[in-house]
């Protein structure tokens, strides 16, 4: 394609796209009126759950949280609709403007702890629309023209294209899931409900559920830890939706974040759900269903991390500047064009498509077996204190890892697990609280793993370089 089929086909894009500004334009009105029609300053300080709230945290008045939450709206409803009237005359700054303004609304009711579930929900929905119709759907400025006149999708050496819709939505689809779960939880800690829902975890007074989210370690956060949560999930999957199926190397800095969302901070969230009975005693049954969602979406975005990494490093041999690559991407010699489209055939070949890049070699399901199995020795062998606390974190250290590992470009990360094995192997000498059994139980388990852990299982895709590192 020529410069100039470019700069026309660019132009036809920005036309079609122009309603998006005209949308925030709306919205912007729309939040300037939420304060009057959703009655945030009629909320009176006598509702039980605000009380219940003010005696949990040291708070502004609910009179003062109101008027705070309604002079937010008004204010950032105006500056939406200033940034896309900017917009439209294409002053690009004004479209990043947006999705700031975007995150800062669904931020805002955390900040100031706002008594009213509309206000909750309201910036929730609106601060993620905003940010699409700023940077989602139009097209992001500040892209590398040459990255946008490639259209070559698939990474040189690669066997298929890690940033395909098919293999993206499945996370955006977890992602929702946690938006969902994660926005219950907040509810409660806003005072919105006056409980929250546990089956399995029922104890007298407060259940798991409520126990946990209102603990020593969730008020330590300075606003709902829980809401904190909402807005990690919404992040990633406006972030999983954003871009095409070329973004590893047209906009490196949004799969870098990404990447990050899904993966360290995917862990850190999961070890501290995992940890819960260890620090509070107790477990929360819907905090356990999101850890399984981030669990499985985990492996899946690690083949596009690496794809991305692959592109700078050529980018820098190439000498390219690498911060205005990683920030605007570039176009990459070696890639080629994916002829199969996503969305055709069966829906049998689409979803073996979406599983591109991870399998499940029977040694990582063993050790998964083994790790579950070691959360449980409370109940196996009776296991107490030290013991019984090392089981559980080994056991749910050693399944993260070992889901990772089924990603092929996460492969080595399964040599971690040797080291939960020289562990477990040590800790009966060394720890309190276990008896013969689970003594036994654990060298036995530990020897399992450093014998499980080094083969490597099927590699079935090509990834150019990075295949000499699947040892």
């Amino acid at each position: 394609m020529g410069m100039k089929e470019h700069m026309q086909m660019m132009e036809q894009r920005r036309i079609a796209t122009l309603w998006c500004h005209f949308a925030n334009i709306i919205l912007g009105l729309w939040l300037v009126t939420t304060p009057f029609t959703f009655g945030y300053l009629d909320i009176g300080p006598n509702d039980f759950d605000l009380q219940r709230l003010a005696g949990e945290r040291s708070l502004f008045a609910v009179e003062t949280r109101s008027l705070l939450m309604a002079w937010s709206d008004v204010i950032s409803g105006t500056l939406i609709a200033l940034f896309a009237i900017l917009s439209l005359a294409r002053i690009s700054w004004a479209q990043w403007a947006n999705a700031a303004m975007g995150t800062w609304l669904m931020f805002a009711p955390l900040l100031f702890w706002t008594p009213s579930p509309a206000s909750y929900g309201n910036g929730l929905l609106v601060g993620g629309l905003v940010i699409a119709f700023s940077v989602l759907v139009p097209m992001m400025p500040g892209m590398s023209m040459s990255g946008m006149m490639q259209k070559a999708s698939i990474p040189p050496g690669w066997d298929y294209n890690p940033s395909t819709w098919v293999q993206r939505i499945p996370i955006a689809m977890l992602a929702v899931l946690g938006v969902y779960l994660a926005h219950y939880l907040a509810a409660y800690q806003l005072g919105h409900v006056s409980s929250a829902w546990d089956p399995f975890f029922v104890a007298a007074g407060k259940n798991g559920t409520e126990t946990i989210i209102t603990s020593d370690m969730s008020k330590a956060w300075p606003v709902s830890d829980a809401g904190v949560g909402v807005m990690a999930y919404m992040l990633e999957f406006l972030m999983a939706v954003m871009g095409d199926a070329r973004r590893w190397r047209t906009m490196p800095w949004m799969v870098a974040a990404f990447g990050i969302v899904v993966i360290p901070l995917g862990v850190i969230s999961i070890f501290f759900i995992i940890a819960q009975p260890i620090f509070i005693g107790t477990w929360c049954t819907l905090c356990l269903v999101q850890a399984l969602a981030m669990l499985v979406m985990m492996p899946y975005a690690l083949d596009e991390l690496v794809a991305m990494g692959q592109f700078l490093k050529d980018a820098r041999q190439r000498g390219k500047p690498f911060w205005r690559t990683f920030f605007m991407g570039d176009a990459m010699e070696g890639a080629r064009e994916d002829d199969n489209p996503e969305f055709a055939g069966s829906l049998g070949r689409m979803a073996r498509n979406a599983v591109r890049g991870v399998n499940l070699p029977w040694t990582l399901l063993a050790l998964c077996v083994i790790g579950v199995w070691l959360m449980f020795t409370r109940l196996i062998f009776g296991t107490e204190g030290a013991m019984a606390n090392s089981d559980h974190l080994m056991g749910s250290l050693l399944i993260t890892v070992s889901v990772l590992a089924m990603a092929e470009v996460g492969r080595p990360l399964r040599f971690l697990n040797l080291f939960f094995g020289l562990w477990l192997i040590a800790a009966p000498w060394v720890l309190a609280g276990a008896s013969a059994g689970a003594a036994i139980g654990s060298v036995a388990a530990g020897l399992l793993i450093i014998g499980l852990s080094p083969p490597k299982g099927a590699i079935r895709y090509r990834y150019a370089g990075w295949n000499r590192l699947l040892t």
